[in-house]
């Protein structure tokens, strides 16, 4: 039988947790920091809670469940994975409107399930990092989203991640001016969305075949090839959008919402980092207001992205609501650290402090009490099971990348010593029994 996984899924190993307990440990100290509240949701939603909510393209990605018993024949679906965590969102503060706070700031951490094409750092079952802000069309909102996922991205390391900006109705400001019909708006964002991926001439192919006319296509990539050339400052590519859309009262006021954003954003840790991206339209057809997404030079494709979405919960609702949300992609966000070699040494070294060697088949018990005297100072404690010699016991302590192993043999338990082994250094020290935790705790303390 065959042993991996299916394809786009993985098993996660100890080291693999590890590294995503590091990450995850991070985003939600700085989720928590900003006023985001946990919630989770189940893994799978009614199938008419998912479909219609995200375009052409996002339906063919939902995993669909059949339905089961005497219905399975029918090959009809009732039910589907999560596709991603904001529309779950949107129909629980449908559900729970009662209860929660007019403004409500929520987090959640949770896989999600998309049957896409596997590639580097886009899987078919992954890990979204959401935060979302329920109840305000304020800009601060929007600020408070980019300067969150700003100050995670720092404190993991990274340096060199820029916040893509753009606003949904300048958008189709834009789309309109360059003479795209209002019918045709929806083929021309699905086919700009892929332009990182498939370049102008691409997006110049896919707009014809889906019927935009030849004008408005070089309309639309004479202004966007000009719009994306890197600035130093934000005011220029504002300038160049408010000069296109020139009368069109909502592109004007988008475009002014987005020069707010820059402008609030100054005093927080998204300072500098925002580039205004004209051509950015994220794929998601329940985008409504500004749009973000965060890039890194040497992945394709983004580490995370949002935007508003004022009309998603009211599809559940009745009424609209405002809402806004930015989610991390954590699965590429540990596979950049992972090749960069961002993570911390003691992520690294395994998860066992010191191990407890094993002297003789009689000492079985003076080992187990070891132990239990070595976690009650809050150490990780492994025990060696087998009484082999000392030296196959350390070579397996290295092999675990365990820092220390105590040994307590004849001599040391007359002595009421303990042996501690830096496995690191190679050097070995007597310590009094009563001393061994705090004394290993302060050598971890004191190197990693």
């Amino acid at each position: 039988m065959k042993t991996r996984p299916p394809s786009g899924t993985r098993d996660f190993l100890p080291d693999d947790i590890r590294r995503r307990e590091h990450v995850i440990g991070v985003v939600r100290t700085v989720y928590e920091r900003y006023g985001f509240e946990p919630i989770e949701t189940p893994a799978f939603e009614n199938i008419e809670t998912l479909l219609g909510k995200y375009g052409e393209e996002g339906n063919k990605l939902i995993f669909k469940i059949l339905k089961r018993g005497e219905h399975e024949r029918t090959g009809e679906a009732d039910l589907a994975l999560r596709y991603d965590l904001t529309v779950p969102l949107a129909r629980v503060v449908a559900q729970y409107q009662n209860q929660l706070p007019k403004f409500f700031k929520r987090y959640q951490i949770q896989p999600v399930w998309r049957a896409d094409r596997p590639a580097r750092g886009r899987f078919r079952e992954f890990f979204q990092c959401d935060i979302d802000a329920i109840g305000s069309t304020s800009t601060l909102v929007d600020v408070e989203l980019l300067s969150s996922a700003s100050e995670v991205l720092g404190r993991l390391g990274f340096h060199d991640f820029v916040l893509r900006v753009n606003h949904r109705r300048a958008l189709t400001a834009l789309l309109e001016c360059a003479g795209v019909p209002m019918e045709q708006h929806t083929d021309a964002l699905i086919a700009l969305d892929k332009l990182d991926k498939i370049g102008l001439a691409g997006v110049e192919q896919e707009l014809s075949a889906r019927g935009v006319e030849i004008e408005a296509t070089k309309a639309c990539l004479d202004f966007f090839s000009d719009a994306r050339r890197d600035e130093p400052s934000q005011d220029v590519p504002l300038q160049r959008m408010r000069e296109f859309v020139k009368s069109h009262a909502a592109g004007a006021s988008a475009v002014d919402e987005l020069r707010e954003i820059v402008q609030l954003a100054e005093a927080t840790p998204a300072q500098g980092r925002i580039r205004i991206d004209p051509s950015l339209a994220r794929g998601l057809s329940y985008y409504t207001g500004a749009i973000m997404e965060i890039a890194v030079p040497d992945l394709a494709g983004s580490l995370g992205g949002g935007g508003r979405y004022d009309n998603l919960i009211g599809m559940f609702l009745g009424h609209d609501v405002p809402a806004t949300g930015l989610t991390l992609g954590l699965e590429r966000i540990i596979v950049v650290m992972t090749e960069r070699g961002m993570f911390p040494p003691e992520v690294g070294r395994g998860g066992v402090d010191v191990m407890v060697t094993l002297w003789n088949v009689e000492s079985r018990a003076d080992a187990v009490a070891l132990a239990r005297e070595l976690r009650q100072g809050e150490l990780r404690v492994d025990v060696y099971p087998d009484a082999d010699r000392l030296g196959k016991q350390f070579k397996y302590a290295a092999s675990r990348r365990m820092p220390f192993v105590a040994i307590v043999g004849d001599d040391e338990r007359a002595r009421g010593e303990v042996a501690v082994k830096d496995l690191r250094s190679g050097e070995q020290t007597a310590v009094p029994r009563a001393e061994a935790a705090r004394f290993i705790a302060s050598r971890l303390a004191n190197n990693g």
